[in-house]
Formats: structure tokens, C-alpha cells, sequence
């Protein structure tokens, strides 16, 4: 590891130590119980608020509470029942295609690795991690906009594609920490750096981010 490599870890460490603390309770957003439910809610939340899904999902899984369900549901049910999440018709099929694929590739069981997931219809490296990190406790970084927006004002990485700022991550985050860092961060980008408007003054790492030098031209 090189003289960069280890500033970046190094700063990383005490960035999610200060973070930590702000956010203990950090995870995601989507109420879910199990990892049919999260993958489910997570397809539903492209293009939506987390609080919208919220209000959608307790219904959808009381009338489709597994994957074998989910393949018998009516489509025009299905897409009353998910329409206010948007592009529902789209999302029905997606959901359709991902609940037969698991029901005839893992008899309706959600699969426990980042090269299975990605193979599923209609998930990317972004979904798998969540469900790897939050449903089965393995190490996983999750790249989502705040994730990509937040590192990159914290220049922790330079790359901007998220499969490349992952890899990238990787090499300085400690596994036992990953996830938990990806939800820190997550929070961090909801509540405090936000994308048009960062509240660099209050913000709790500012010492640590050569951002706030940058804020004033945004």
C-alpha cells in the first residue's frame, strides 16, 4: 500500500468513526423483514422516495408474501397495488421476470452471493449489495448517489463509475466495517451533504473534507 492509499484509509477510518456516532442507527430506509421483501421494495424504490414504497409494500406483502405468490398475482392487481411508485407496468414486469427466475433457479429462495444476484433479472451490483450486506452480513459496499456524491467530495476516490468506486473502496474500507460504512455515508448524503445545497458549516467531518473550500460556486 502506498503513501496515498494509506492517507485515504486512514482518513476513511476516521471519518466512519466520527460518522458512526452521528448515525448509529443507520440502515436502509425501506421497511422490510426478510430478503424477498427488501430485493421487492428495493426494485420499487428506483425512481421513488423510500417513504412512498413504505406505504406501498405492507399491503403488497400481505396479499404476495413470497416469490411463488408473487409469479400467480394478477397484473392488473399487481400494478394497482405498486401505481403510485411509478413506471408501474415496468416494475410489474420486472418483478414477474425476478420471481419466476427465483422460484425456478433457487425454489424461491434468494441467493446469498454478489455473482447470483447479478445474475437475477433486473439486478445490479447496487441491489445485490444491499441485500448481501443487510440480509445475509457480508461484507458490501453499496454505491448508490449518495454513496458517489459524498466520496467524491471527500475525494476518498477519484473514479466516478460505480462498479469502479466500489472496487475502489474496497481496497481501503476494512470488511468488518463495509457495509456499515455504506449506511453512514448513505445518511451522511441524505441529511447533511446534500446534493444541491451541503451544509458544510454543521457538517461533522468538514475537517476531514476538502469540499467546503468548493461549496460556495455550488
Amino acid at each position: 500500500m502506498n503513501s496515498l492509499e494509506s492517507e485515504r484509509k486512514e482518513r476513511t477510518l476516521k471519518i466512519f468513526n466520527v460518522l458512526g456516532k452521528v448515525y448509529p442507527e443507520a440502515r436502509p430506509l425501506l421497511n422490510y423483514e426478510n430478503a424477498y421483501q427488501l430485493l421487492v421494495a428495493t426494485i420499487l424504490a428506483a425512481q421513488c422516495t423510500d417513504e412512498r414504497v413504505n406505504k406501498v409494500t405492507p399491503d403488497l406483502f400481505k396479499r404476495f408474501p413470497d416469490a411463488r405468490s408473487m409469479i400467480c398475482a394478477q397484473v392488473n392487481e399487481l400494478e394497482q397495488i405498486i401505481k403510485s411508485t411509478g413506471f408501474f407496468r415496468n416494475k410489474t414486469r420486472n418483478l414477474k421476470k425476478l420471481c419466476f427466475a427465483l422460484v425456478d433457479k433457487y425454489q424461491g429462495m434468494i441467493p446469498d452471493t454478489i455473482q447470483e444476484l447479478v445474475a437475477l433479472p433486473g439486478i445490479g451490483r447496487k441491489t445485490a449489495n444491499v441485500i448481501l450486506g443487510h440480509c445475509y452480513n457480508k461484507a458490501a459496499i453499496v454505491v448508490d448517489t449518495h454513496f458517489k456524491r459524498v466520496t467524491a467530495r471527500l475525494e476518498l476516490t477519484r473514479e466516478t463509475n460505480p462498479d469502479k468506486i466500489e472496487h475502489d473502496m474496497r481496497g481501503i474500507i476494512p470488511e468488518d466495517i463495509q457495509t456499515s460504512f455504506s449506511d453512514v455515508i448513505n445518511w451522511h448524503g441524505r441529511f447533511r451533504c446534500k446534493a444541491r445545497k451541503p451544509e458544510c458549516e454543521q457538517c461533522q467531518i468538514n475537517t476531514y473534507c476538502p469540499f467546503p473550500k468548493k461549496a460556495t460556486k455550488i
